[in-house]
Parts: structure tokens; C-alpha cells; sequence
């Protein structure tokens, strides 16, 4: 995941791509208590809500979707694991989170 975020005056906004695609993020940060809340919304596609926690330079929470939920670590890139491992976990938890996508009520899926 490429992702850019920027903190300004209590708002929180950013853009990047993933494994299921492009995506625009706007949302809400404390400094003082350090929660922050925002959306993840992907173009043409659904939303993810996030919830979380700043502690140095990670944050940390949980996402919700309609039926599913979980948990995120973000961190600059060079203060966190090596990139191979990163990459190496990410494709099964992308697996796992369209399965829950396909999964969810109201989900239609185009027929293969």
C-alpha cells in the first residue's frame, strides 16, 4: 500500500492505492488526545471507516465495514518492517478482506 497523509489544523486528508485500488482519506485528529477518525473511500467503489490512536509515528485502531471489522498498524515506511515483509502479508489479508467484500449484504459480484 502507497499511502500519503497529511495533518493540518485538526483535519486529516490523504490519497493512496492498495491492492484494491485507488483511494481518497478525510477525516478528523486530536492532537491533544491523539484519536483520530477518517474515511477511506475507494474511487467508484466502497468506503472503510477508521478509527484509531497516534503514538509517535504510528497510529493504530481498528476498520469497519458492514459486516466486517479488524485491525491497522500505519508507520513511515522507514520506520517500520522491511518492505519484503510487508509485502509478503499483504496479499492474504487482501484476500481476506474481498472475501468479506463479496460476502456482505447487499454485495452484488458480476458472475465469472
Amino acid at each position: 500500500m502507497d499511502l500519503v497523509l497529511e495533518f493540518r489544523q485538526g483535519i486529516l486528508s490523504g490519497e493512496g492505492y492498495d491492492g484494491i485500488g485507488a483511494f481518497v482519506i478525510s477525516g478528523v485528529y486530536s492532537a491533544d488526545t491523539r484519536e483520530c477518525s477518517w474515511k477511506k473511500a475507494y474511487v467508484a467503489r466502497h468506503t472503510v471507516e477508521y478509527s484509531g490512536f497516534g503514538e509517535d509515528k504510528l497510529i493504530w485502531g481498528t476498520w469497519i465495514l458492514p459486516g466486517a471489522k479488524g485491525g491497522f498498524k500505519i508507520w513511515p515506511l522507514a520506520e517500520g518492517p522491511p518492505l519484503k515483509a510487508i509485502e509478503e502479508h499483504e496479499p492474504e489479508e487482501q484476500r481476506a478482506l474481498q472475501t468479506k467484500l463479496a460476502a456482505a449484504p447487499g454485495r452484488q459480484t458480476a458472475a465469472k
